[in-house]
């Protein structure tokens, strides 16, 4: 009997619904688009219940077409920090998922910069609006209904993965898994538990809060098609397990909505002294390993911004050959600073910028400039890595939508010197959940087993001299500095 995998993918932008099977051959596959919502500047949000609605309709679309005896169970990976608070009694949301990108809780984070050091220490972050503490507790003091349901223990809290296991097993388990609680700005990375001086801190009570399991784990049923929930992960660490990232120093960068380097640092936890955060990882068990990340907020969403925003393009696709239709940019740089910069530069109230515009500046040099910016972003976080390991990243495993883009590859390739190595299935999020699901299920005895049937798509390597290289990073250095 054949044997499937279901992977659930709830991004930032979209859902993606993957049928595995047990050669990590993609069988079927649904996507949806999530709907963005913007109810004021800088403030970013999304419907929970059209991901829960989407959810079910691209499973349901699967499995008509498969055998739902011929599925072993379930992997669930998400979009981090986003949080979802609703009414354990009824199920429902008391206001909309407030995505990692929002901004509107910057000037309460001001006001914790005594409190920087300290909680860097047990969380291994910064005090940013990225994470999720500050969201909390905005809808715990703004929203009417929310003080009230806690007061009367019906109001729980939950991350993305929470929400979706919450419904899936109809109400009957409130679980997230390590790497999720890590984004929180509440769980302590040496401890690996809630603490209580940060839930001081934010005046969050812990009976709001899920139970925290290993990502390999049972999370429950999903209650429609009696299948087993067994992994959970966040995306960017899924994404580092599905690529194989195990040992020390491997390292993967996903170009999705933003940008997510992450370097696998082991069972001890290193601190980068260049801006970098320091989060929790998987091991080939499922259990905590530490890691080094660096987060850019746009990535690939500068391309629908091209799109949706200024029209330069119908499709994503398009930017492609319009870059490579130009020698260069012309001298035009953007720094796609729309939700401020991340790491590793955490200035949460800068502004996108332009520069280098001239009477011969058209739009295929802004479109290309656009591409050029991802890579750009990327090579800060390389930089700051090889600053804190003295030594230069050589191969760099890629995943994400945007790494389609050839032109965008070599270009990386090209400002970083580094070698990319791309997979034939880019869906490393989605690979990583399955695989950590099937090694509970018992399909394959141990990770390297199943990685014996991932193969190698494309490598890039630099094309340019180290003359062009150094000038293309001084300008965009100087840009960065006009933000």
């Amino acid at each position: 009997m054949e044997k499937y995998i279901l992977t659930i993918d709830a991004g930032t932008t979209g859902l993606t619904v993957i049928l595995f099977d047990d050669k990590l051959k993609i069988i079927d596959k649904e996507y949806s688009e999530l709907s963005q919502i913007y109810p004021k500047e800088n403030w970013v949000e999304h419907d929970p219940t059209e991901l829960i609605d989407k959810i079910e309709f691209s499973v349901d679309k699967i499995t008509k077409k498969h055998l739902t005896k011929n599925i072993t169970s379930i992997g669930i990976t998400n979009q981090r920090e986003s949080v979802v608070v609703w009414n354990k009694k009824t199920g429902k949301p008391v206001y909309n998922t407030i995505v990692w990108q929002c901004k509107r809780t910057n000037d309460f984070c001001k006001s914790l910069k005594k409190e920087k050091k300290s909680v860097f220490i047990k969380t291994g972050l910064y005090i940013d609006s990225y994470f999720s503490a500050t969201k909390l507790k905005w809808i715990i003091d703004n929203v009417k209904c929310a003080k009230q349901l806690l007061e009367n223990d019906k109001l729980i809290f939950g991350t993305v993965d929470t929400w979706i296991i919450w419904n899936l097993t109809n109400g009957k388990k409130h679980l997230t898994d390590f790497t999720n609680a890590s984004r929180t700005l509440l769980y302590n990375i040496n401890d690996k538990k809630w603490d209580k001086e940060l839930l001081k801190l934010f005046k969050i009570p812990k009976k709001i809060l899920p139970k925290v399991k290993n990502s390999i784990d049972n999370y429950g049923i999903y209650h429609k098609y009696n299948l087993p929930i067994n992994a959970v992960a966040g995306d960017q660490q899924a994404a580092l397990f599905g690529q194989g990232c195990f040992k020390k120093g491997n390292s993967k960068c996903t170009y999705g909505t933003g940008l997510f380097f992450l370097m696998n640092t082991g069972k001890n936890r290193i601190d980068s002294k260049n801006m970098l955060i320091t989060t929790l990882s998987i091991d080939e068990k499922g259990k905590p390993n530490y890691a080094i990340e660096g987060s850019v907020f746009i990535g690939g969403a500068i391309i629908q911004w091209l799109r949706d925003e200024l029209k330069l393009i119908r499709r994503a696709s398009e930017t492609e050959k319009i870059s490579e239709s130009v020698n260069d940019s012309n001298g035009v740089y953007i720094v796609p600073a729309f939700v401020g910069l991340g790491a590793p530069y955490w200035k949460p109230d800068t502004k996108g910028l332009i520069t280098g515009l001239t009477r011969n500046s058209n739009y295929k040099h802004i479109i290309r400039a656009a591409l050029e910016s991802i890579a750009f972003q990327a090579q800060d976080l390389f930089s700051a890595i090889s600053k804190d390991f003295n030594h230069n990243i050589k191969d760099l495993y890629v995943d994400g939508g945007a790494t389609n883009n050839n032109f965008l590859m070599q270009f990386q390739s090209n400002i970083s010197d580094v070698t990319i190595i791309k997979p034939n299935n880019i869906e490393s999020t989605s690979v990583g959940v399955c695989i950590m699901s099937g090694l509970k299920s018992k399909i394959w005895p141990n990770a390297n087993v199943a990685f014996k049937n991932k193969k190698i798509e494309k490598i890039y390597k630099s094309k340019i001299s180290n003359k062009n290289r150094k000038q293309h990073l001084e300008n965009w250095k100087l840009a960065v500095e006009k933000v």
